[in-house]
């Protein structure tokens, strides 16, 4: 398994993506060929811009529905967040799609009874017909199979990490927050789109597992 994921499911799709992809920075939608991930569909979603300048879920797989109680096409992603990882993780989803950067967010799924089970969740980008990121493939799987789980609905996800995945949109990050004083500002794009979020989340971890050249 990739040493940058724990879920299969995480794992197969990215493997997937990459060999959909090739040798381009991301694949376009109308590649992806469901009958060729069957297994994973039920823990699949794609996110979208909206007119609101919102990301939200174009799709969403039952067994992701199942694990919040609620249909979740149309919903805000950022809504499935704790707290101020609303905004946070809104803004981390615009860059994988700008930026064209696949990873992975590590949380807490919370029940309003504060039962609790570790979640990985996929970011990758996609491209329309004409080679603009403006969706995102994602899997969302519980990393472990509680008795309580679709029975008692997650009432929140809680941001435990971020693992940027491909080391062509990272290599430059890396190097630069090695370089900069305590509290400066990066300068490169890549470096500036995550240099906040590696602050607030605390635990960001930069990991190889992109391209196969």
């Amino acid at each position: 398994m990739n040493e940058a994921m724990r879920s299969n499911t995480t794992t197969e799709l990215f493997r997937y993506w990459n060999t959909i992809r090739g040798k381009r920075e991301l694949p376009r939608r109308d590649e992806l060929e469901p009958s060729d991930i069957r297994m994973l569909l039920p823990n699949l979603f794609i996110l979208e811009r909206d007119r609101n300048a919102g990301i939200s879920f174009r799709l969403a797989g039952t067994q992701v529905c199942a694990l919040f109680g609620q249909e979740l096409r149309g919903r805000q992603f950022g809504m499935l967040w704790l707290g101020s990882q609303a905004a946070k993780t809104h803004r981390i989803t615009g860059q994988v799609m700008t930026h064209r950067v696949p990873l992975v967010l590590s949380a807490k799924g919370r029940t309003a009874d504060a039962r609790e089970v570790d979640v990985e969740t996929l970011l990758l980008p996609l491209a329309s017909s004409e080679g603009e990121s403006d969706r995102v493939l994602g899997a969302l799987s519980p990393l472990s199979r509680p008795y309580w789980l679709h029975a008692t609905a997650i009432e929140c996800l809680d941001a435990t990490g971020m693992k940027v995945l491909d080391p062509d949109r990272t290599a430059v990050f890396r190097e630069e927050e090695a370089q900069q004083p305590s509290g400066t500002a990066a300068k490169s794009p890549v470096a500036g789109a995550f240099s906040s979020e590696f602050r607030q989340f605390g635990h960001l971890r930069i990991l190889e597992g992109g391209r196969r050249d």
